[in-house]
């Protein structure tokens, strides 16, 4: 009784002042109450074809967790955010507002009942295997890929035409996994035409980086991706990503076997900018792969960092690090010596690797950097850490290690990308 007392008491204070409450406060329902907040923060998962295990459509599907979400709720697991609230505003957020919390616990507290029917809100209208609507384009791997039941698998990266004949600005773009038990994350990369990266690789075989020479000849331009958790590729009226025309998009794979075997053919959608955009949007990477975390080492810190050598605006942070990846930041030292520290992930979870997008542009100058600092935990007290009794360094396999800080950068759409990363040289200088 306590806790109904408390949750009661919290909902009617966010509802309004306690001098106005009824004495009988009426009951909070799933039609009138509950609806409302699923629509707008748990709906995007919790359907069908989605990641969530379980729909939240209807109340004969909500009901039977009712107990799962209250719990979820408190303990700020549901709806996933790991950013650290006191740290930077993103328009992303995912968290609950302190009065739609209180609206589900104090839910679940009276009873969970369902309300009348006329209360239910207009259901929301989404498109079958999308969330981006229906695209304008879809590149799908041409044939699918077995994934076998144990053993290591090696990424295996696939080359797809596009077939444009004309340069495209994608204003959206979504992969869909074909079998999210396999498939531990993609990354769609546009190749460009003339590009050595993976040249001679027939289009939609499968091959992997050691047999293709490494990464000899560079790599392509991050479009987008998905791991656990993550969301499509959402930009801005006036921001978009560009396709040049004859390029193709190269997917990489990161398949996990699980002990059955089974089949992939993942896909990418996108949607084309209406017009053209006035900032072209870049994926950069401030990236340390020489470390080596000691065994049993609890709080190992890595760093890495990226220097703006043209200006830019930052709208987008993802960090990445695998299982034994603990907490990551993001600082910037400005031109001027000012520091900011931007965004902070506490407690860092493997399992759902979001991207946060900041509330207001952050304006970088040309000579700001950017630092990233990210702690390990290779210790016995880490659940997820594979093995604590040895030694970790960078590599593919989620029993290795990363330290990556990407951040999405928006340039002028007319200017050269590559300024980003090196200066330009003044005409009639020396190579």
């Amino acid at each position: 009784m306590k806790t109904l007392r408390f949750s009661l008491v919290a909902l009617l204070s966010a509802l309004g002042p306690a001098s106005a409450a009824p004495s009988n406060p009426p009951a909070v329902t799933f039609t009138r109450d509950v609806a409302p907040v699923l629509q707008k923060n748990c709906q995007g998962c919790h359907r069908p074809g989605e990641a969530a295990p379980m729909s939240f459509l209807t109340y004969g599907e909500t009901r039977p967790w009712a107990k799962a979400i209250r719990q979820a709720v408190l303990q700020k697991k549901m709806p996933p955010w790991l950013a650290d609230p006191h740290t930077g505003k993103f328009s992303n957020d995912r968290s609950l507002t302190q009065k739609e919390s209180d609206i589900l616990t104090t839910w679940v507290d009276m009873g969970a009942r369902e309300g009348d029917p006329a209360d239910l809100p207009k259901p929301l209208k989404f498109v079958e295997g999308w969330n981006i609507g229906t695209p304008d384009a879809v590149f799908e791997m041409p044939v699918a890929y077995n994934v076998p039941a144990a053993g290591t698998i090696d990424y295996q990266y696939i080359v797809v035409p596009t077939n444009l004949k004309e340069d495209r600005w994608i204003q959206m773009a979504e992969v869909r996994p074909g079998n999210r038990a396999v498939v531990h994350h993609v990354i769609a990369f546009v190749r460009t035409p003339g590009s050595k990266w993976f040249a001679g690789a027939d289009p939609g075989v499968p091959v992997t980086r050691q047999a293709r020479g490494g990464s000899e000849g560079g790599s392509g331009e991050f479009l987008v991706g998905y791991a656990p958790g993550s969301l499509p590729e959402v930009l801005e009226p006036g921001r978009a990503k560009l396709i040049k025309a004859g390029s193709d998009i190269v997917f990489q794979l990161h398949y996990t076997a699980n002990g059955k075997a089974g089949v992939d053919r993942s896909k990418i959608g996108v949607i084309f900018a209406k017009e053209e955009p006035r900032e072209r949007v870049l994926t950069v990477a401030a990236t340390n792969n020489k470390f080596v975390i000691p065994a049993g080492d609890g709080n190992y810190q890595v760093d890495s960092s990226f220097t703006f050598k043209a200006d830019g605006i930052v709208t987008g942070f993802l960090p990445h690090m695998h299982l034994r990846g603990k907490d990551f930041e993001y600082r910037v030292i400005y031109p001027t010596g000012e520091k900011e520290t931007l965004l902070r992930v506490p407690r860092y979870d493997f399992n759902w690797q979001l991207s946060y997008y900041p509330a207001k542009p952050l304006v970088m100058p040309k000579g700001t950097r950017i630092e990233c600092t990210a702690h390990f935990d290779n210790s016995a007290n880490n659940k997820s850490n594979p093995d604590p009794t040895k030694e970790v360094r960078w590599g593919d396999q989620s029993w290795e290690e990363m330290m990556i800080g990407f951040v999405d950068v928006a340039i002028d759409a007319k200017s050269d990308p590559m300024s980003l990363f090196r200066e330009k040289k003044p005409a009639g200088s020396d190579d």
